[in-house]
């Protein structure tokens, strides 16, 4: 039998990236939310680090966070006061070679998996090591929601994605941390709206929206698509060891 030239999908240990039709607008909105997500979404795993990374570096010292929402209050000079000029020019290089990159990468990605379907690739099963195990199975995609929803990173566990799973969790907590999210949670309960409202950190508090929506967005998607390659697997399984060699479809029709 001959050896397919491409994997629909590689089933390790730590991570199960996969090859399937994305839209290449969608990736690139991500990377223009936050540069490095559209990457992380495509599997494209250190690369997607290295620059989420980079934009929590770049923006921090940047203070562009602060001055964005100086912005949206209607106080631009406070915005330019704050703003770190020798750090900021940088920054926009990098996030416009995330958009370009993302979506060229998505494109040829989406040609890839075109030819691994026409190929018929094979797809593992199973894969098993004295430290540790993965496979295929059937998740439910509201699960990976909620338990997005609770704490970031927990969706990609849940579909054993532990790469992903223990980068997001590391900066879901540093994202946690520095802005006093859970500090100014605990005055907001205690009704104390002024307090809660002092002890934020804005700067790091905007990071927060872009990065917990795409936690829930990457855990219900990538659980929807290793539910199709779970189903494809088993067809395959089934088709190669119980379906007659000589059974036919014509028409709707069993020929033998």
């Amino acid at each position: 039998m001959k050896k397919a030239r491409r994997l629909r999908a590689y089933l390790g240990i730590i991570d199960s990236p996969i090859l399937h039709l994305r839209n290449p607008y969608i990736i690139a909105f991500w990377s223009v939310t936050f540069p490095g997500f559209g990457h992380l979404l495509l599997g494209k795993y250190y690369r997607g680090f290295l620059l989420v990374t980079w934009e929590f570096f770049i923006n921090v010292h940047s203070k562009l966070n602060t001055a964005m929402t100086y912005s949206f209050m209607g106080n631009f000079e406070l915005a330019k006061e704050v703003l770190n000029i020798r750090v900021l020019h940088m920054y926009i290089p990098v996030y416009i070679f995330c958009i370009w990159d993302s979506y060229r990468t998505t494109v040829d990605l989406n040609n890839e998996y075109i030819l691994a379907e026409r190929e018929n690739a094979p797809i593992k099963k199973m894969n098993l090591k004295s430290y540790g195990v993965n496979y295929l199975d059937r998740r439910n995609p509201l699960m990976a929601i909620f338990w997005s929803l609770t704490i970031p990173s927990l969706g990609q566990i849940y579909q054993h994605r532990i790469l992903q799973g223990f980068f997001t969790l590391l900066w879901a907590i540093l994202i946690i941390y520095f802005s006093h999210f859970i500090e100014a949670t605990h005055y907001l309960y205690l009704g104390d709206i002024k307090k809660s409202t002092s002890v934020l950190n804005i700067q790091w508090l905007m990071f927060f929206p872009s990065f917990y929506f795409f936690t829930v967005y990457d855990s219900y998607m990538n659980t929807v698509e290793l539910n199709k390659l779970f189903k494809k697997e088993q067809k395959n399984y089934l088709k190669n060891h119980f379906q007659p060699s000589d059974f036919k479809i014509i028409k709707g029709e069993k020929v033998t």
